[in-house]
């Protein structure tokens, strides 16, 4: 089942604004701290509300994870808990390096008013908390969403990207599902698009320009298998696009100076195959990606020895 909602894109003054703020304070944080491989914490993000049809909202969270290598861990208890109405409200568990946007909805009723929902994660022995709430400026549409993405490029948006409408995923096979650990297990994923934005190489670094102060990534269709919750080595064959803004150079990210996005199977299935190193259970996200807009849908595998 598909995790994103559709809104008809809204550019406002001050959600143009927000995302400025949010990318140059990103950033900055990222100059800053890019010797830290391993040994840093994550700070939860509170990404912004959009509104239902229904008159429900949805509360967006992200994180940014301030290591460069280092993936962490954290299961759902008090280290990693959101309330009230927790401790799990299908946050995820693992935690991929850097900066990683709208990772996840929480659904909350028409009357949620002034309340708030806190995020409190502790990583690395730093405790950082979220809060999620209706004020106004946090009000976020696809607009928004695909200026934060970078598929905009430096100017944060283009008239193509008003009609973007998010890629569909069907997987192929049961949600819920058994493997042995050290075993392959097929995974295959029906994608559409409707080709916009329009592919776009991301541009290689020139050293007589200063760097990028908003977030830009190559743009076209890609897909992506990553583990959302559950402790042990998984590995992925043929090895995944990086989902996470890997800004090095050389790396097999979108946000990487020069990537450009693969061709995708004419016949619209991505068959990916994974091996788990460790009996537990374990939730599988693919994220299928046109560089402003994301579709996610996911697969629960019971690995047993």
């Amino acid at each position: 089942m598909s995790t994103h909602r559709a809104l008809r894109p809204q550019i406002s003054g001050w959600g143009l604004c927000l995302v400025a703020a949010v990318s140059m304070t990103v950033v900055s944080e990222s100059r800053a701290q890019q010797s830290f491989a391993t040994g840093q914490n994550i700070a939860p993000a509170y990404e912004g509300w959009e509104k239902n049809a229904d008159g429900s909202f949805d509360l967006v969270f992200g994180y940014m994870n301030r290591n460069w290598e280092e993936v962490l861990d954290v299961p759902i208890g008090p280290d990693n808990t959101i309330e009230p109405g927790g401790p799990d409200q299908r946050q995820p568990t693992r935690f991929y390096p850097r900066r990683n946007r709208f990772t996840f909805r929480i659904r909350v009723p028409a009357d949620f008013g002034n309340k708030e929902l806190v995020w409190t994660l502790t990583s690395n022995g730093r405790t950082e908390r979220a809060y999620g709430t209706l004020k106004p400026d946090y009000f976020i549409d696809d607009a928004v969403i695909q200026a934060n993405n970078g598929a905009g490029g430096a100017g944060g948006g283009t008239p193509e990207l008003m009609n973007n409408q998010a890629p569909t995923v069907m997987l192929e096979g049961e949600s819920t599902r058994t493997a042995r650990a050290g075993q392959s297990l097929a995974l295959t994923a029906m994608v559409t698009d409707d080709g916009v934005p329009r592919a776009r190489r991301l541009a290689p670094t020139n050293p007589r320009r200063p760097g990028r102060i908003t977030t830009d990534t190559a743009t076209g269709l890609r897909v992506s298998w990553f583990v959302y919750r559950g402790v042990g080595p998984v590995t992925f064959d043929p090895p995944q696009i990086s989902t996470w803004e890997d800004t090095r150079v050389g790396r097999d990210s979108p946000w990487s100076p020069g990537w450009s996005t693969p061709e995708a199977p004419e016949d619209g299935r991505w068959v990916t195959q994974v091996v788990f190193n460790a009996p537990g259970t374990y939730e599988l996200q693919v994220q299928a990606h046109d560089g402003g807009l994301a579709t996610t849908d996911a697969v629960t595998v019971t690995v047993t020895r």
